[in-house]
């Protein structure tokens, strides 16, 4: 992986190589130590090999073979992106093991250059292992607390991280995909990272939960910090961005990371919010761009003596990249789409004729963003809508309802836009530079002209801030050796400044003095300081700008190390939002179906008995891997405790619901029968918090489980016409004629339970039904008291420990 000369080879070695596995493994250390070793092995063996041989046989290379292998595995990411959908058409799951051969494939048919490539140098690499190192130690103290996995803080989560649960459960175990909490309806959503998780849980069999909201993210984060300094180095051609650039993601932020904004992390808008660890499309798209702007560089600056062949080869690479990205993030291709689009015009325009290597990309994207919004979003409306400074009302009524919208928007927009002024420091025009600018600005307009009712136009900014970054990096990488001591000092000047500006500013801030006097204070000491410092060293005009380039990105550094100082709240609620049993009751679902069964259950709103019914809970679907009839539907914005009321419509089917609630108040065996054979429900989930179990349900239904407040019941077929056929040698056991299953002379049933809709022992009479087994790895301790209702029908340990639960990846 790097090629240095003497003792820098050694040095660089054995400074790299310890510090990413050891981050891995003590950032990950809540878990059995075999799951991020299972995980760790899965991105190896499928994602990092095959993506890097794919990478530098389509590219080429950018020069430095450390920076291939970043961008190669990101590429590696786009390609399962591309191939885990197609496998699932044809019910092949473990479609992402085909990758290595294809690589294999690829390495021995096309021609196989001498690549040029320049060493690595060994502080370069070590520089980029601390910011690693830091990102682990933030995934540690922050990262991993966020969204607790265990214990009673797991059951007062709010709508984001179920809902991410319940889509990655759908794409393990369908596809195309539906919505699982609302069955019924198609997915009109993007899912690609959802499948990246779905493939990693089918091959290392490491639990969805862990994967959706630990092992995924902490991953996209170092893809980000190391695939940030690979295109810094390739941007500029040295060595020095890699660590400027990695520091910069890990560091950077914006002017927003005042004390409310640590408070309530969602409003930090840099690389490394937090924003990639609720919402796993956002972390992929980070991670997906990077090697697009790699491509858009090596087609853009004409790298000389490019054969058309090379050229094909870098389309095709652009091509799936850009693919991959539109099934990801809505928001990431219109930002690129833009930057490109000005950088053609530029092209166009210096060289007096049509550019067509700008406009074949932009044609690519046009088209993978149209077959996206027709066959994955399936022609659904976006509720975006055009409302400027919408943006910064909201922020100021999600800081107490304040009136001073126009200093926060002054301070947001301006903390956007301060890694611009690295753009300042480039030395020689090029149309990357142009690119780069377009794209954030776009960026900066999209989130200040749009709105949502989600406000998922922060998701722009948060796109484009990336692009900041590298415009700061180039600026900063393109200064002298003897120049990067003035850089460092002023830097500190400016982490100063911003510090002690939000040291002046009160955590209830919602008047106009009080965020006024805060910025003021903070940008006098920026001012006072460049102009101190640049008068001490009376140096040029250049000297000079590099001063107040340095200190005014350094007023950026702080979100990182504040939300690690002091680290607040997990954003809970102080509720219940899951029932209290509720995840295991789900998971002894998952454990006794098939993949295909369904569930319905009397929760939708996402607090209990709450006057304003919430209609957002997604947790029976994410915990159970499996589609519910109706639980909740309001998806378009996140549901927690500072849920305003009115943003949600009545369900779609309004006589559906009412059927579905009928069977939890007043249930007969026509409307169970109605959910069974219509519906293929097969599956009752209650929850005594909303209602209490209606005396004759465990009549008609058979009682599974309970604990907590939550009941789990099990739909039979009703008893045959003839209660009493003729026997027969071949003949099933049957039922009596109450419905309930016969018991032999040793109390075991002797009928069979009903065949679930996947194929598999469950459906088969001669073999009885699949008894529950523990899931690979640790599961939580139960959140309430032990079950007060044992399943007649469990098997003995012997069996438990023999069997393959058939909810789990390798049984259907």
């Amino acid at each position: 992986m790097i090629r240095a000369a003497g003792r820098g080879k050694l040095t660089a070695a054995m400074v790299t190589l310890p510090v990413l596995p050891i981050a891995w493994f003590v950032a990950l250390q809540e878990h059995p130590v075999w799951m991020p070793a299972a995980y760790l092995g899965y991105l190896l063996v499928v994602i990092v090999v095959p993506g890097t041989m794919f990478w530098r046989r389509l590219t080429g290379g950018v020069g430095w073979r450390s920076a291939d292998v970043v961008l190669g595995t990101a590429f590696g990411l786009a390609v399962e992106a591309l191939l885990y959908p197609l496998g699932m058409l044809f019910k092949l799951p473990f479609a992402a093991l085909l990758m290595p051969a294809l690589a294999f494939g690829m390495w021995r048919a096309l021609p196989r250059p001498k690549l040029p490539e320049r060493p690595t140098p060994w502080w370069s690499i070590a520089g980029v292992m601390v910011a690693a190192g830091i990102a682990a130690a933030w995934f540690v103290r922050v990262g991993s607390q966020v969204i607790p996995l265990t214990g009673p803080d797991a059951l007062r989560s709010n709508s984001d991280a179920p809902h991410n649960l319940a889509v990655a459960a759908e794409l393990t175990h369908h596809f195309p995909p539906r919505i699982p909490y609302a069955d019924g309806g198609w997915l009109t959503s993007h899912w690609a990272a959802y499948e990246h998780i779905a493939s990693a849980h089918w091959i290392t069999t490491v639990p969805l939960d862990v994967l959706t909201h630990r092992m995924a993210p902490f991953a996209w984060m170092l893809l980000t910090v190391l695939g940030a300094a690979a295109v810094g180095m390739l941007l500029t051609g040295r060595a020095v961005a890699a660590p400027i650039a990695a520091g910069l993601v890990v560091a950077g932020g914006d002017l927003v990371a005042w004390p409310w904004a640590v408070s309530d992390r969602v409003l930090a808008d840099g690389p490394f919010s937090l924003g990639g660890l609720t919402n796993p499309p956002q972390a992929l798209s980070t991670v997906l761009l990077l090697p697009l702007i790699a491509v858009t560089a090596l087609l853009l600056r004409r790298r000389p003596g490019t054969t058309r062949s090379q050229l094909f080869r870098l389309y095709v690479a652009a091509g799936v990249l850009v693919a991959a990205l539109a099934l990801t993030k809505a928001t990431t291709l219109p930002v690129y789409a833009t930057g490109l689009a000005v950088a053609w015009i530029y092209l166009t325009v210096r060289r007096g004729r049509l550019n067509l290597r700008a406009l074949v990309l932009g044609v690519g994207v046009a088209a993978a963003y149209a077959l996206t919004f027709f066959f994955v979003l399936r022609g659904a409306a976006s509720t975006v809508r055009f409302d400027p400074g919408a943006t910064f009302a909201s922020l100021a009524d999600r800081m107490g309802g304040g009136t001073a919208v126009t200093v926060i928007a002054a301070v947001v927009v301006v903390g956007w836009v301060m890694p611009l002024a690295g753009a300042l420091l480039i030395k020689r025009g090029d149309v990357m530079v142009v690119f780069l600018l377009a794209g954030f600005v776009a960026a900066v307009l999209g989130a200040s002209l749009l709105a949502d009712r989600g406000d998922t136009q922060l998701f722009f900014v948060r796109t484009g801030f990336l692009l900041g970054v590298l415009l700061a990096t180039w600026g900063l990488a393109s200064l002298e050796r003897r120049q990067y001591w003035i850089a460092g000092v002023a830097v500190a000047i400016g982490v100063a400044a911003i510090y002690w500006g939000r040291h002046q500013t009160p955590r209830s801030c919602t008047s106009v003095n009080c965020f006024g006097q805060g910025l003021a204070v903070a940008l006098a000491i920026a001012v006072l300081g460049i102009g101190m410092f640049g008068l001490v060293l009376r140096g040029s005009r250049r000297t000079w700008a590099v001063i107040a380039v340095a200190v005014l990105v350094g007023t950026t550094v702080s979100p990182t190390v504040a939300s690690v100082r002091k680290f607040a709240n997990p954003p809970l609620t102080s509720y219940d939002s899951i029932a209290p049993g509720g995840i295991e009751a789900a998971r002894f679902i998952r454990r006794n179906s098939g993949s295909d069964d369904r569930i319905a259950t009397n929760v939708h709103c996402h607090q209990a008995r709450a006057s304003h019914c919430q209609a957002g809970s997604y947790w029976i679907a994410g915990y159970a891997e499996r589609r519910v009839l109706v639980e909740g539907w309001s998806y378009q914005a996140r549901v927690d405790d500072s849920y305003p009321a009115g943003v949600q419509g009545p369900y779609r089917d309004q006589d559906l619901l009412a059927l579905n609630d009928e069977v939890f108040s007043n249930p007969t065996r026509q409307t169970i029968e109605t959910l069974r054979t219509k519906y293929d429900v097969q599956w009752l989930l209650l929850d005594e918090r909303v209602g209490a179990p209606p005396k004759n349900l465990d009549k008609l239904t058979e009682l599974r489980f309970q604990l907590g407040t939550v009941r789990v019941y099990q739909i039979y077929p009703p008893p045959p016409a003839n209660p009493y056929p003729s026997k027969s040698p071949t003949q099933s056991p049957t039922q009596n004629p109450t419905g309930e299953p016969t018991v032999g002379p040793t109390g075991e049933p002797s009928t069979p339970f009903p065949s679930s809709s996947t194929s598999g022992s469950p459906g088969d009479p001669t073999t009885p039904f699949p008894t529950p087994s523990f899931p690979a790895g640790t599961q939580p301790l139960p959140t309430g008291s032990l079950p007060t209702y044992i399943p007649p029908y469990s098997a003995s340990p012997g069996a438990v420990s023999g069997s393959t639960p058939p909810g789990s990846p390798h049984s259907g």
